[in-house]
C-alpha cells in the first residue's frame, strides 16, 4: 500500500509559535520535488513538544495542502499514551489522512503482550491504515518480529513496518514474512530495500527530495548501481544530519539553505558549534552551500 520516498517533515517555528506559512511552503516544496508522500507531526516533527491541539492542526493543514495532489499523508499518531493515540489516530481519518505512522510507546517500556494490546485496541477501533514504528533509541522498546506477525494477521489495517532498530537483520525477517517494510533512516535505506523493504520514511528529503526519490525508484527496479550512486554522493550528508540527532541537525541544515528558521522547543536546542560545521561542510559538499556561506 505504502512504498516509494516519504518525508518526515520538520515543524518549522516561528517565535516559538508554529509557523502555518513556512509549513505549507515546504509542503508545497516536497509535492513540486517529487515526494510521494508526507509525514507531518513524527519524531522529526516534535511531536512531544507540540500541544494537543497543535498536532491537530499540523496534521489538518498537511491533509489540506495535499489534497489533489497525489501526495499521500501519513499523520504521525502514535504517543505513550493509548488513549491519546487512538484520539490522534480518530482525528487523522476524520480528517482524511491516508494513514497512520505509530510509534512504539514509549518510556514505559510495555511487554510485548501490552504492545500487542495498545496497537489492537487503535486498529480495531479506527480503519485507517497503520504503518508501525520501530525505534528503540527513542522508545526504550522493540516490537519484535512476532508481535508483528501477530497484529498483522489479525488486523488488515495494520501494513507496514518504519524500521529503525538498525538491524538488516530484522528487516530481512519482516521482508521474509512478506510484510512490508519502510526504512527510517537513511544511512540504511539502500542496504534495507536490497533486502526487499520498499521505500523509506526519510529526514534528508527534506532537502534532497529528488535524489532520494531517484535513489528509491532505481532500488525499486532492482537498478542498485543507479541507486548506489545516490546513495554515496549523499552518504556524507547521510551522516552528518544525524550528529547531533534528530531534527537538530536537519533543521540546522534548513537554516543554512534559508528554508527554516532553525528554532526549535525545549528541549531541544540548537547544533554545537562543531555540528554545525559538520553540517555545513556536508552541504558544500554536495553542491547545496557555497563554500563562503555561513
Amino acid at each position: 500500500m505504502f512504498s516509494g520516498s516519504y518525508t518526515a517533515l520538520v515543524t518549522p517555528f516561528r517565535k516559538g509559535q508554529f509557523d502555518r506559512a513556512a509549513f505549507e511552503k515546504q509542503i508545497d516544496f516536497q509535492i513540486k520535488n517529487g515526494t510521494q508522500g508526507i509525514v507531518p507531526v513524527g519524531t522529526t516533527g516534535e511531536s512531544p513538544t507540540l500541544s494537543h491541539e497543535e498536532h491537530h492542526e499540523v496534521i489538518e493543514i498537511a491533509v489540506k495542502a495535499a489534497k489533489g495532489t497525489g501526495v499521500r499523508v501519513i499523520a504521525g499518531t502514535g504517543s505513550n499514551s493509548t488513549e491519546e493515540a487512538l484520539d490522534l489516530t480518530a482525528f487523522a481519518k476524520r480528517v482524511g489522512a491516508d494513514g497512520a505512522l505509530m510509534v512504539n510507546p514509549y518510556y514505559n517500556k510495555p511487554t510485548q503482550e501490552g504492545l500487542y494490546r495498545h496497537f489492537k485496541e487503535i486498529a480495531s477501533k479506527v480503519d485507517l491504515p497503520i504503518i508501525l514504528y520501530n525505534i528503540p533509541g527513542r522508545t526504550g522498546i522493540t516490537m519484535a518480529n512476532t508481535t508483528v506477525a501477530r497484529l498483522a494477521k489479525e488486523f488488515k489495517n495494520i501494513v507496514a513496518m518504519k524500521e529503525a532498530t538498525g538491524s538488516c537483520d530484522s528487516c530481512a525477517e519482516l521482508c521474509a514474512m512478506g510484510f512490508p517494510v519502510l526504512s527510517g533512516d537513511d544511512a540504511l535505506t539502500l542496504p534495507f530495500m536490497s533486502l526487499g523493504a520498499v521505500g523509506v520514511i526519510s529526514v534528508a528529503t527534506n532537502i534532497i527530495p529528488k535524489d532520494i526519490r531517484q535513489m528509491v525508484d532505481a532500488a525499486l527496479k532492482n537498478d542498485f548501481a543507479s541507486a548506489r550512486k545516490i546513495h554515496l554522493r549523499n552518504m556524507e550528508l547521510f551522516k552528518a544530519l544525524f550528529v547531533e540527532g534528530n531534527p537538530m541537525g536537519i533543521k540546522a541544515a534548513m537554516q543554512m539553505l534559508g528554508r527554516d528558521t532553525g528554532e526549535m522547543r525545549l528541549p531541544l536546542c540548537e547544533v554545537s558549534d562543531g555540528a554545525r560545521h559538520i553540517v555545513r561542510n556536508a552541504l558544500v559538499n554536495v553542491g547545496m552551500l557555497q563554500e563562503h556561506a555561513a
